[in-house]
């Protein structure tokens, strides 16, 4: 701290707090962490009055994710090093998931109950964009050691704690896995605690990048045994483990989410050339890909992500003027001109020259795969948003439920794409409230559009007291 006293530092937070959550020019403003944080929740739309952390999983499933999570084998490890400590001075130690999730928890049995209170618990998420500024959430929004101070927590009821908490990375795929996390309702911590929290983080990645070199180690070993050593070694994360000496792939390949279930995927390498990867071991192997009939074209165009495509062996993120193109060009299978597309994209302000720059764009992209004169798809087309309208046709309310991630190109105001998406959202909420479980309404409930669906809502509202579904659909109702 800058302060040379916590009272003269909780005035000026208090100050800063009640002028950053009513909209005024802040007096004096907390440290830059603290301030860049306080931004990113508010607009996120955190509530300062808040009480709680939500409640985002089952509590029948939080052993199933412990188990299946990376630092379930570490945990005996950061319980030595950190709950003692914990147990000791009348804090807890917490050890969350790469998203936020709470999945363990050990200290000070009066500070666990008062923990309780506010969802410092088993199941809860703590992100900045569910609760504020707070140790775990800001480190992971960081991704890098935080100390968090009494009223620098933006929720008030959060003031009475303090915390210390740093992100775990993992060596093998490169992303946070967790948190790990000291917490109390003492005015302050330690000054030395955040920096244990961070060695211990740094202990855990330590002994995930050993456990990883081993892996590494028996996969290169069944590589080996291969005459010839066909191909070049990858772990299941896609690092570069053998067969590249000359370092042309850098130190680790993009699969992709599909290349697991997709054997034989294609896809292009950095020096252009075209590689097949396949299954091998624990790992994968890159072959140079015998020519084969282009891949159909497939559009990932619902809910609230990046539009993608994948033509080729190859995914392309989109923008989403040439996403609206894709999907206007998918729903009519005969073609469109420019001007017809101008129409369905702008209404009657369109301009068919800016059109025609676009196409040119995207066939920079896509090559043959669209076709003019008049505009069109040459190839067979994979969409996700017409996946969903053969779901729609067959009355299986699971299948659809785990088909619709949310509305189609959401920020899209072509008037065409509107009442397409309009139509689908309206079809897929009809069938979900008239047929499907509940199950799948919580699978809508979680979508932009059904979060708040009243009519959804009030089902979900209606299953047992003791089903967690229950107790959030009535938060949300309440909210």
């Amino acid at each position: 701290m800058s302060y040379p006293h916590l009272d003269a530092y909780s005035r000026l937070l208090r100050g800063a707090h009640e002028a950053a959550v009513t909209g005024r020019a802040w007096p004096e403003p907390p440290r830059h962490l603290i301030k860049a944080s306080w931004g990113r929740s508010l607009a996120a739309g955190v509530d300062p009055e808040g009480s709680s952390a939500p409640l985002v999983c089952d509590p029948a499933r939080i052993r199933d994710m412990r188990e299946s999570h990376p630092l379930q084998d570490l945990l005996p490890l950061l319980d030595h090093t950190l709950s003692g400590l914990a147990g000791e001075t009348g804090h807890i130690m917490i050890v969350t998931d790469g998203d936020g999730r709470i999945l363990w928890r050990d200290g000070a049995s009066a500070t666990l109950r008062r923990a309780d209170q506010v969802g410092l618990a088993d199941g809860h998420q703590w992100t900045e964009g569910d609760v504020g500024t707070n140790g775990l959430g800001t480190a992971l929004a960081t991704g890098r050691p935080v100390h968090v101070y009494s009223e620098e927590h933006l929720m008030r009821v959060l003031h009475v704690w303090s915390c210390s908490a740093a992100p775990i990375t993992d060596p093998d795929s490169g992303r946070v896995i967790g948190c790990v996390d000291i917490s109390g309702i003492a005015r302050t911590l330690h000054p030395a605690t955040l920096a244990l929290v961070a060695a211990t983080a740094k202990l855990a990645e330590t002994q995930l990048a050993l456990r990883m070199h081993e892996r590494d180690e028996r996969l290169r070993r069944r590589y080996e045994s291969l005459h010839g050593r066909p191909g070049i070694l990858l772990s299941p994360t896609g690092r570069v483990i053998s067969g590249d000496p000359a370092g042309g792939l850098g130190e680790r390949v993009h699969l992709g989410e599909q290349s697991a279930r997709c054997p034989g995927r294609r896809m292009i390498l950095r020096d252009g050339t075209v590689a097949q990867i396949e299954p091998f071991s624990d790992g994968f192997l890159l072959r140079a890909a015998p020519s084969a009939a282009p891949q159909p074209l497939t559009l990932t165009f619902l809910g609230a992500g990046t539009p993608s495509a994948t033509f080729s062996d190859r995914d392309r993120p989109l923008s989403l003027r040439h996403a609206e193109i894709l999907t206007l060009l998918a729903l009519h299978p005969h073609g469109l001109t420019a001007e017809q597309l101008s129409f369905h994209l702008y209404g009657d302000a369109g301009n068919p020259v800016t059109i025609r720059a676009e196409i040119h764009r995207l066939r920079a992209q896509l090559g043959d795969a669209i076709a003019a004169k008049p505009y069109r798809l040459t190839c067979p087309v994979e969409a996700d948003f017409l996946t969903l309208r053969r779901l729609l046709t067959a009355s299986d309310p699971g299948a659809l439920s785990r088909a619709y991630p949310g509305p189609l190109l959401p920020r899209s105001e072509s008037p065409e794409i509107r009442r397409e998406r309009d139509e689908l959202e309206a079809q897929v909420r009809a069938c979900l409230l008239r047929e499907g479980s509940p199950e799948d309404l919580w699978a809508y409930a979680q979508t932009c559009n059904g979060r708040d669906d009243y009519e959804v809502l009030e089902r979900l509202a209606a299953l047992p007291s003791t089903d967690p579904r229950s107790a959030a659909a009535r938060s949300r109702l309440l909210s």
